[in-house]
């Protein structure tokens, strides 16, 4: 049950207390309990997706609740946004999946609608070209067995690294267009 019509049933069933004076009205607000995600394998859909840099974590959210958390490498040089091609940096700012790769050499990817506008101004004032090709991705091919370990270091070019069942899980539940914010 969406949580709106939750909220409105808790409200219609509320406790009434009555003396002789006034009477009030106390909701009764449901109680969420949420039950660790060990793999999206069902219907589960993100409606969004945020990236902290500083503390190497990529969630999905739906309906403004987190669902799943996951730990993450950046790009080599990740402190700072994305300033032009080759920088090693993983950009700052909101974007959306915009594409998706199933063969990619790092087992699958979502496209990362990078430069934007922003980005691709301040590159045009720079005389430099943004780069692109920002993806969320697996590992790639012969590197797999790395597993979480992987996120020892930060080894991108400026993309967002999971493991592979990470990457199928996130495959699953992000569809395309969903927004993504990427914060320092």
């Amino acid at each position: 049950m969406p949580l709106p019509l939750l909220i409105s049933a808790a409200v219609a069933l509320s406790v009434s207390h009555t003396d002789t004076t006034r009477s009030v009205v106390v909701p009764m607000m449901p109680t969420v309990v949420t039950t660790p995600v060990t793999g999206i394998r069902s219907r589960l859909v993100a409606d969004s997706i945020v990236v902290v840099k500083s503390r190497r974590s990529l969630t999905l959210y739906q309906g403004g609740f987190a669902i799943r958390t996951y730990g993450v490498a950046l790009g080599k040089q990740p402190q700072g946004d994305k300033l032009r091609k080759g920088d090693n940096r993983t950009p700052e700012g909101v974007f959306r999946i915009d594409a998706r790769n199933a063969d990619s050499r790092f087992h699958r990817a979502l496209h990362i609608s990078y430069p934007d506008v922003e980005h691709m101004r301040r590159s045009t004032a720079l005389g430099v070209a943004p780069g692109g090709d920002v993806m969320i991705h697996g590992l790639p091919k012969g590197y797999e067995k790395l597993g979480p370990s992987h996120r020892e270091f930060d080894w991108t070019e400026g993309c967002v690294a999971v493991t592979n069942d990470e990457i199928e899980e996130i495959w699953r539940a992000v569809p395309d267009g969903t927004p993504i914010q990427i914060k320092p």
